[in-house]
C-alpha cells in the first residue's frame, strides 16, 4: 500500500511538472483531481499498455522500438479522454479531446510522453519505494 501511494504521488508530481513545462498539456483542476488523473494514468499503464505493446510487437520490432513512443503518446491521449469525458476533469493534451483528434495532438502527446518519461525517471532516482 505504501508503494502504491508513493507511486501515485510521484506520478502526480511528474504530471504537474509536465503541465508546467509543456504548454500543449493543459490541466484546469484541483490537486485531488490531479491525483485522480495520476491514478488513471497508472491504471492505463498497468492494464492496457501491456496488451497494446504485445499486439504492436511486430510494428515495434520493424521500427526498432520507435513505435513504442507512438504507443505511449496514444495512451496519454487515452488518459486525457478518460479524464475529460468520463471523469469530467479538464485535462487536455494538444487540444485533445476538446478540439478533436489531430496530427498536432498526436505529436504533442508523443513529445509529452517523452518528457513525462524523463521527469518520472528523475523523480524515480530521488524517491525510492
Amino acid at each position: 500500500m505504501k508503494g502504491f501511494l508513493i507511486g501515485v504521488a510521484a506520478t502526480a508530481i511528474a504530471i504537474a511538472i509536465l503541465i508546467y513545462v509543456l504548454p500543449q498539456v493543459d490541466f484546469n483542476g484541483t490537486v485531488p483531481q490531479l491525483v485522480i488523473v495520476a491514478v488513471v494514468f497508472g491504471l492505463v499503464n498497468g492494464f492496457i499498455k501491456p496488451i497494446v505493446k504485445l499486439l504492436a510487437l511486430p510494428i515495434t520490432a520493424i521500427t526498432l522500438g520507435l513505435f513504442s513512443l507512438v504507443i505511449n503518446g496514444l495512451l496519454l491521449l487515452l488518459v486525457a479522454w478518460i479524464a475529460n469525458d468520463i471523469l469530467s476533469i479538464d485535462f487536455t493534451v494538444g487540444g485533445f479531446p476538446t478540439h478533436g483528434l489531430s496530427l498536432d495532438a498526436i505529436f504533442a502527446a508523443i513529445i509529452a510522453s517523452i518528457v513525462l518519461s524523463i521527469i518520472s525517471t528523475l523523480i524515480g532516482l530521488v524517491v525510492h519505494d
